[in-house]
């Protein structure tokens, strides 16, 4: 069979027995270090079959490459024979564990790389490529290649400025400073075509008030107004929105304090109606016009806005242009709202306690005249009464120079009371007086402390004998002597003298005097005609007033 063949050197041929040389084949496949096993089967030569070269194993330490049972030769030593099982085995677990990783940052970036997808899908509904603008916001608007101190359109035709106005709440209404706070949202519509940018979408972009001061704003001021604000909690409340073909949306919430012209002449009983003005301050009707957007559609406000005091009837739009001497016409636009006064809170702060004292005032009428600390402290007690509810109502009104309604009633009824208080001092007097007459003509006649007083009040002069007889105190059939009868009758005929002047005067006359020397009288006619006389003013006044 064949012997063993030896590889000399890569330079050198490989030769048999019969000094044939080899291929080349057996030679490269033992110079390569991790091939085990090589075969190879030579051409048919001479009828005779090839001999096998066979490698059926590793490397050798000696360095002979075993060609199983036909022939062997020497191959260069490899170093995986020299490695420990140790050191494999650790390389083994350290190419696992790179695996390992290698496998988890791939899954890692896959479920990433989906969520980002997931993400820009939903984005897309809303997204818009001017807001995701990477460069400077004044690159993308061009704030620095134009002069924003010039109006747009300068020294054209005059800009159109749309306003419209959302009302929030109307805070208070002042009738001692005649003046009203409102909180509102205001806002301002124009075009700049300096302003507009390229975008793919027609999208528009909102800015904050840090904006504001790098382009042009109309510069709308309130007319009469006292104080005004901008919130500024957490932040300005501006916004500032440009659209791609250059209109801008300017918004703002501004608190005012404007003045408002009040008509205090129908007070309680009074509507008012307020305007908040609303002007350019540099620029006339020339360079500016401004004008409500939508009408009177351009004015809404919130349904909950009420007032303690008032009841907010209507809300409206007007324009109009206002003329200064020195500068010029301005486009003017005008909130319009009218408001009507609650009249319950009135009715029982001041009206119901006024016509209480009064009526009050009217039951001295029932109290004896003799009665004297009771009448009087009654009468002063309403009189100061009213006097604190007439201060107490003009303390919170302005100091106006003409009469309100509320006055008038007031007054009136404290005339009512104050007349109470005189009719009882004219009762009062008038019983002194006539006490003072009777004590006179008692001490003048003696004799006639035995007349009745009421019948010598009644004598008149025309009486027949039997009427004096029974004045004199004897029956009217007993006959008496002329001369008594004659001195005895001579008060009487001395008082019928006294009021012989006032029967001429006629029925009139005689009837007043009768009163007069009656003070029951007095009160008696006093409550009929008081609570008479005030049905018919508050007839009067309610339904002039109301």
């Amino acid at each position: 069979m064949f012997g063993e063949a030896n590889f000399i050197s890569h330079g050198q041929s490989l030769s048999g027995d019969e000094g044939e040389p080899l291929s080349e084949k057996p030679l490269k496949a033992c110079r390569k270090r991790h091939i085990r096993k090589v075969a190879f089967l030579p051409p048919i030569a001479d009828g005779h079959a090839t001999p096998e070269l066979r490698v059926d194993s590793m490397f050798k330490p000696g360095g002979t490459c075993t060609t199983g049972a036909y022939w062997s030769t020497e191959c260069p030593t490899p170093v995986s024979s020299k490695m420990p099982y140790f050191a494999k085995l650790l390389l083994l677990i350290f190419c696992l564990v790179l695996l390992v990783e290698s496998r988890k940052h791939r899954r890692r970036r896959w479920t990433s790389q989906l969520e980002v997808h997931r993400a820009s899908h939903i984005y897309k509904k809303n997204h818009d490529m001017t807001k995701m603008w990477k460069g400077k916001t004044k690159h993308l608007l061009r704030v620095d290649d134009h002069d924003f101190t010039m109006r747009p359109g300068f020294g054209g035709p005059a800009i159109p400025v749309g306003v419209d106005v959302q009302v929030e709440s109307l805070d208070s209404i002042s009738e001692v400073d005649m003046d009203f706070t409102m909180t509102l949202y205001l806002r301002h519509y124009w075009k700049d075509e300096r302003l507009s940018f390229p975008s793919t979408t027609n999208k528009s972009m909102t800015f904050d008030g840090r904006l504001l001061k790098k382009i042009w704003v109309p510069d709308v001021f309130f007319v009469h107004s006292k104080r005004s604000f901008i919130h500024d909690t957490t932040t300005d409340n501006i916004m500032l929105r440009v659209f791609p073909d250059g209109h801008v949306l300017y918004s703002t919430r501004v608190t005012v304090t404007a003045m408002c012209n009040m008509d205090f002449s129908r007070f309680p009983l009074d509507s008012q109606m307020c305007s908040l003005e609303l002007e350019s301050y540099a620029y006339t009707d020339e360079d500016l016009m401004l004008y409500w957007k939508n009408g009177n559609e351009s004015l809404k406000t919130d349904e909950k806005i009420s007032l303690s005091q008032f009841l907010i009837q209507k809300f409206h739009t007007t324009s109009r242009l206002a003329f200064y001497s020195s500068t010029g016409w301005y486009n003017r636009l005008y909130i319009n709202f009218t408001l009507r006064r609650h009249i319950f809170f009135f009715l029982l702060q001041t009206y119901f306690p006024a016509t209480l004292m009064v009526i009050l005032s009217w039951v001295s009428f029932w109290i004896d005249h003799r009665a004297v600390p009771a009448r009087v402290s009654l009468g002063i007690t309403t009189v100061l009464t009213m006097s604190t509810i007439i201060t107490g109502v003009n303390a919170s009104m302005p100091r106006v120079s003409y009469i309100k309604a509320v006055d008038i009633y007031l007054w009136v009824s404290f005339v009512f009371v104050f007349l109470s208080v005189l009719e009882y001092a004219a009762v009062n007097y008038l019983t002194t007086v006539q006490e003072r007459k009777e004590r006179k003509l008692r001490e003048r006649f003696p004799c006639t402390c035995g007349i009745p007083h009421s019948k010598t009040m009644m004598l008149d002069g025309n009486y027949s004998e039997s009427d004096a007889n029974s004045l004199a105190g004897y029956p009217r059939n007993q006959t008496v002597p002329e001369e008594e009868k004659q001195e005895k009758m001579v008060v009487h005929l001395a008082m019928s003298n006294e009021f012989n002047s006032s029967r001429k005067r006629g029925l009139k006359g005689h009837v007043g005097l009768r009163i007069i020397q009656n003070t029951h009288a007095i009160d008696k006619y006093s409550r009929l005609i008081f609570p008479g006389t005030y049905i018919f003013f508050n007839l009067i006044y309610w339904s002039v007033f109301s």
